[in-house]
């Protein structure tokens, strides 16, 4: 296992289960040895999220612009795709597993349409039932990271071999569009995977939780913004290599996906989608 620090928090990472890694992006744990409170502006990744929250919980989870009356305190969560920026604070003394999860193995996971959880944040056991309150309890019952992932590792298991199996032709479209990092025009994904436009659209919203051509805008604003993480990087070489129009749709999209500017995100430090603010 590798532990490293995340700004005031530990992270620690161990190679992946070979049987989830065509389903699960990459897991983490986290913890605090100082309980320091921190907040984060979370960016669309592309990815569903789960985060296993084994000590505290969230103090607010919320989107930008979303109204104050929504913004309460979340415990352990299951997050679908985004296509916005949303803000996550902790008051501190995390202990934490986060997992990212492909579109499609987030369907497989949690056996409901994803279009439900497109751009929400719910309580785990609202996904996952009772099996979520018996989980915590037994990944607060070890104080060992090998032991947790191990446990978190039968779980996906277990239930990736009872979850729906994804169309292959959406499998197909999702896989084309994230090797071209979103560069393909619709028409043409329906074309390649032979269904027309209108029904590839409605079951790849039931099944990614975005439209392929929402899933391809994030594609393309992910890949730019792994891009603008480096030093004097050039705008205008970012738009081109990532199939925007130019740089004010560069501009536009980063606006409208993280809600600050490529400036700002280039200078921010940011790991597993998240910007520290």
């Amino acid at each position: 296992m590798q532990v490293a620090w995340v700004g005031s928090r530990r992270r620690v990472t161990r190679p992946r289960h070979p049987g989830l890694r065509p389903f699960v992006h990459s897991y983490a744990g986290y913890w605090a040895p100082k309980a320091l409170p921190y907040r984060v502006r979370l960016i669309p990744t592309g990815r569903a999220v789960v985060v296993l929250n084994i000590a505290e919980p969230f103090a607010e989870v919320y989107r930008l612009g979303e109204q104050a009356g929504g913004r309460t305190p979340v415990g352990s969560l299951v997050a679908g795709l985004e296509d916005g920026p949303r803000v996550c604070a902790h008051p501190g003394g995390q202990e934490a597993i986060r997992l990212e999860l492909t579109p499609l193995g987030a369907y497989r996971l949690f056996s409901l349409p994803m279009n439900e959880l497109t751009n929400k944040v719910v309580e785990l056991e609202d996904v996952l039932g009772p099996m979520a309150d018996e989980l915590m309890e037994r990944l607060a019952g070890t104080q060992d990271w090998a032991a947790r992932f191990d446990l978190v590792d039968a779980i996906l298991l277990a239930r990736l071999e009872r979850g729906p199996t994804p169309a292959p032709e959406v499998a197909q479209a999702c896989r084309l569009l994230s090797e071209a990092a979103g560069g393909i025009r619709v028409a043409r994904l329906a074309a390649d995977v032979g269904w027309s436009q209108g029904h590839l659209v409605r079951r790849f919203i039931e099944q990614v939780g975005l439209t392929p051509k929402a899933f391809a805008r994030v594609l393309r604003f992910h890949r730019a913004a792994g891009m603008l993480s480096g030093n004097g990087v050039d705008l205008n070489e970012v738009a081109v290599t990532c199939g925007f129009y130019d740089q004010a749709h560069l501009n536009r999209d980063l606006r409208a996906l993280a809600g600050i500017t490529p400036g700002q995100l280039a200078a921010a430090y940011w790991v597993d989608g998240a910007v520290i603010i």
